[in-house]
């Protein structure tokens, strides 16, 4: 296995310098394009890894699933059904709209940046610093890493530059689908989530968790119901890779996540847990080699769900 992940990566590599850093945050686009990681988990708890696997990069938007599961956890299925949709957008995500008409729930998806915003204002907590240090908690509970921590730089370089992301959470506010008066805590809570710091192991022991519908890898300790990691990998497949989730279904056909700093956590139910770093970027903000090197291991793997 870890021979094929090498070959992979060597396969790979003509397509890391096609892909650029996301430059809209200036800290990510320090990013090495030449950087090109994956790290796998079976069901039977093996781990397999090649490239630059050890490569630490801020989860981005592969929080979203988190969040979501943090929401389910809080509320339960019903209630975070009511607050959010979970039809696939068709836009960027981070569209200032998805609809001409009035924005309401269920135009909300969770895996864009404006539904992951709204997600931030279901967890529970007394304030927003709590509010995140409980998604922390469980980010590093999920990937069996303690030390996972906030990139503090890209925090802070994400609050200085997000105004069309501030702008989606007054859009937010202003339909009443954020009901706290500080928008601004709560995009807080936001640009820290996405500035969590990981690896390709963090990533690949939370998608195992995800694939083994709640249950951590050896010691088979449940972390959250089955329904829940249902619901989120239906949404994975359907929405999880932004406005690519159509293409990336027919050529990969797993659920999975992507973000902005160039990691990818791919859920193969009941198999695997795959996690795949390489900060150079397609036209939909998805890591272009990471979607190749995905590509070929669903081929030869004989990984798609369909």
């Amino acid at each position: 296995m870890e021979v094929l992940l090498e070959e992979i990566i060597e396969q790979c590599a003509p397509y890391k310098a096609l892909g650029k850093p996301a430059s809209y945050i200036p800290e990510l686009a320090k990013g090495d394009v030449n950087d090109l990681g994956m790290y796998v988990i079976l069901n039977n708890g093996q781990t397999f890894k090649a490239g630059d696997y050890k490569k630490p990069f801020t989860i981005q938007s592969v929080v979203k699933p988190i969040l979501l599961l943090l929401a389910l956890m809080d509320n339960g299925l019903d209630k975070v059904r009511e607050k959010i949709g979970v039809e696939a957008t068709g836009k960027p995500f981070d569209a200032i709209n998805v609809t001409d008409q009035s924005l309401q729930n269920q135009h909300i998806n969770p895996m864009v940046n404006m539904g992951a915003i709204a997600m931030c204002t279901l967890i529970s907590g007394a304030t927003y610093e709590e509010r995140f240090q409980r998604l922390l908690e469980l980010t590093r509970k999920l990937a069996g890493n303690n030390e996972i921590e906030l990139d503090e730089a890209v925090y802070l370089s994400e609050k200085r530059t997000g105004n069309k992301n501030r702008a989606l959470a007054y859009l937010l506010k202003s339909y009443g689908l954020i009901e706290d008066d500080d928008v601004e805590s709560v995009l807080d809570c936001y640009f820290k989530a996405c500035s969590i710091k990981v690896t390709c192991k963090d990533l690949a022991r939370i998608a195992y968790v995800f694939s083994s519908h709640g249950k951590m890898p050896i010691s088979d300790e449940r972390i959250f119901p089955a329904e829940f990691a249902h619901f989120v990998n239906a949404v994975l497949v359907t929405c999880g890779m932004y406005d690519g989730s159509g293409d990336f279904a027919v050529r990969v056909g797993v659920p999975a996540k992507s973000g902005v700093g160039g990691g990818i956590m791919a859920v193969v139910p009941t198999r695997m847990g795959i996690g795949i770093f390489s900060p150079g970027l397609d036209e939909k903000g998805n890591s272009l080699a990471g979607i190749k090197a995905l590509e070929q291991l669903s081929r030869k793997m004989y990984l798609s769900i369909f």
